[in-house]
């Protein structure tokens, strides 16, 4: 893709996500609380979205702050959060990470990337999109379909979703930073997939080269 087409591209996308779902988090995040950001994000790693939801509603059922969530059982909160990805992994994880807010934070959020980032669990992608969807600060959210529609496109080429983020942190005016997740996590569930994708389909088939296709529909 031609970055002079990401304008056009962006917007049709835009105006093609309102037929599809939106993603988990960022439905959750319009509860308005950067807590539930973070944990559903952390929830949402190596997770399919309609797992994440109901795995988040389950868990802030229980508890939705630090505090709270440090009164819960750990094994009601491994019991919550399945069938998501390394569970036993993320239950460990958050129960860390509410005691490092409660300890040092007050039991809020903190809104800068280091410190999200020394939260233990919390990588990049988890770290911008809770800058993003809980704080409304810029960040750039590279997860799986954000770094191979990026890649397919042609708009990078990395072999990475770090170096993905570094690369747009580059290129991409800074206007579409903070939507770029949401817009491309439901483009890529329900179009730009990663085994044939529905090109017939696509809003931006004329734009894309399609690197490294090999099959679509």
């Amino acid at each position: 893709m031609n970055p002079e087409n990401l304008p056009a591209s962006l917007g049709r996308i835009r105006r093609a996500c309102r037929a599809w779902p939106t993603p988990a988090v960022t439905q959750i995040s319009r509860s308005g609380s950067p807590f539930r950001v973070l944990v559903s994000t952390l929830i949402s790693l190596r997770t399919r979205d309609e797992v994440t939801e109901a795995a988040s509603e389950r868990l802030f059922a229980l508890a939705d702050d630090p505090e709270g969530m440090l009164r819960v059982p750990p094994a009601k909160i491994r019991d919550a959060i399945y069938p998501a990805a390394f569970f036993r992994n993320k239950q460990r994880s958050l129960l860390a990470l509410c005691r490092i807010l409660l300890h040092d934070y007050a039991g809020r959020v903190p809104d800068t990337l280091d410190e999200l980032l020394a939260l233990p669990g919390v990588g990049r992608k988890t770290a911008n999109l809770t800058l993003i969807l809980g704080f409304d600060k810029p960040g750039i959210c590279v997860d799986t379909h954000v770094h191979r529609i990026c890649n397919r496109w042609g708009l990078v080429r990395t072999r990475t979703a770090d170096e993905t983020e570094m690369a747009l942190r580059e290129t991409l005016p800074k206007r579409y930073w903070k939507e770029l997740n949401n817009l491309l996590v439901a483009f890529g569930q329900n179009c730009c997939k990663p085994q044939s994708p529905v090109c017939s389909e696509c809003p931006v088939e004329e734009f894309c080269v399609k690197l490294g296709v090999t099959r679509k529909r």
